[in-house]
């Protein structure tokens, strides 16, 4: 069916099932000869769940192709925290994995996320007290800025010590102030070094042409993480995570390489958001199981809600188009109801202007709109698929009506790709 490099996005605010689709679409099963897959934004933050012949693993930083011995390349986009890098290896060879990180590509300019960062993020989050922007407490939002104005660690600095460490003292040196106070501490910067020169001798560090390597040797999988609508130029500031996850730099990459791209995006049949910002369809009745999603100190509660085209609409128009869907969680029972507007002060509200990239006073607007938007329910039918196909202009492709890799098909409406 698909003929072109695939690029994997979640149109929610994550949780909608990109790992478990990227595990599909590298299994036999799927047939599709893929040879890598990329990990285009995020970080160790990251909770990809994927059940699989008995075997059930969060992926983080590895690629969620790897029960199939598919190899993952992080991008330069990507934030690498090789400790945690290191536990998630360790975890995968218990599951029979051999050898996971023989499985890894890391691009030396991707940036490093150090326990430094994790200190001092976990430090201002604990100071924003009950007005805190729903963190994971994972360094992700520090590394990302850090890096925009000052010369911070990469993964090659792990290949020349002397440099690392300079970098290291720098960035101790600049959050000294906002960590001292706080209850969070990290290991002496030459322990650091001593562990990241390790993490250098075990992987694989590579330059900007390993893309195309592996481009010529198959298709290529780039995988997404967290969700459109917490994208960091398109989300509902200031609820946003500090990375681009609509796909222009899976786009921009394939397009390095002269390839194409189709866009398959991911949602569950209702909605779902970790932590604080706007959910305008949130119902607290609902009753589902989520045995991978848990209220967590950073992140705050699991949130439930409806399903939400006007979202979606939204999250489809801001990643400049999505080709596909993969409907996930079609087995959930009482989810279908569906918002087919926002009562506001305005009036009714059924359309989310995308306005400008960048513009965070448009983004902040939003916000204000969604936080107190009440939806207008209607109920959907049984046969979900069909019906958000018809909402949102596009073909479901994929379909899951349970959590393991034998739940998932291709969709009777899916077109040629």
């Amino acid at each position: 069916m698909f003929r072109s490099h695939i690029v994997v996005v979640d149109l929610g605010f994550g949780d909608a099932g990109k790992g478990a689709t990227v595990d599909w679409l590298c299994s036999e099963a799927a047939g599709l000869g893929v040879s890598a897959v990329v990990r285009f934004n995020g970080g160790a933050q990251a909770a990809h769940n994927v059940i699989a012949e008995g075997r059930h693993h969060t992926f983080a930083q590895f690629g969620s192709g790897t029960f199939s011995g598919v190899p993952t390349l992080l991008s330069r986009h990507m934030l690498v925290e090789p400790i945690a890098l290191a536990g998630e290896a360790r975890r995968l060879a218990a599951l029979g994995v051999p050898n996971p990180l023989a499985l890894l590509h890391i691009d030396g300019r991707a940036p490093l996320t150090t326990p430094i960062h994790i200190a001092a993020n976990r430090a201002r989050e604990d100071a924003r007290g009950s007005s805190r922007h729903g963190s994971c407490g994972r360094g992700i939002g520090e590394t990302a800025w850090y890096a925009l104005a000052h010369d911070a660690p990469t993964v090659s600095d792990c290949l020349r010590p002397k440099m690392l460490r300079d970098k290291l003292q720098s960035l101790a040196a600049h959050y000294g102030a906002l960590i001292a106070p706080s209850e969070h501490r990290y290991e002496p910067i030459d322990d650091l070094v001593e562990m990241y020169r390790e993490f250098a001798a075990a992987v694989r560090i590579v330059g900007g042409d390993q893309l195309e390597l592996f481009a010529r040797r198959g298709r290529l999988i780039f995988e997404g993480a967290q969700g459109v609508l917490l994208d960091e130029w398109r989300g509902f500031h200031p609820h946003t995570t500090w990375s681009t996850v609509e796909p222009r730099n899976a786009r921009a990459m394939i397009t390095e390489i002269g390839g194409e791209a189709y866009v398959l995006g991911v949602t569950r049949t209702y909605m779902t958001r970790h932590g604080a910002g706007p959910l305008p369809t949130e119902n607290p009745t609902l009753a589902l199981p989520e045995p991978h999603n848990a209220t967590g100190r950073y992140q705050g509660p699991f949130r439930l809600g409806h399903l939400d085209p006007i979202l979606l609409r939204y999250a489809v128009a801001v990643s400049g188009g999505i080709d596909g869907l993969a409907l996930t969680h079609l087995d959930a029972p009482g989810t279908r109801y569906a918002a087919t507007g926002y009562e506001t002060p305005d009036g009714i509200v059924d359309h989310l202007p995308p306005g400008t990239w960048q513009d965070l006073t448009h983004q902040q607007h939003l916000t204000d709109v969604l936080t107190t938007a009440r939806p207008v329910l209607t109920e959907i039918p049984d046969h979900v698929a069909p019906w958000l196909a018809r909402e949102l202009d596009l073909p479901v492709v994929l379909t899951s009506n349970g959590p393991s890799r034998s739940h998932r098909a291709l969709a009777s409406t899916a077109a040629a790709a």
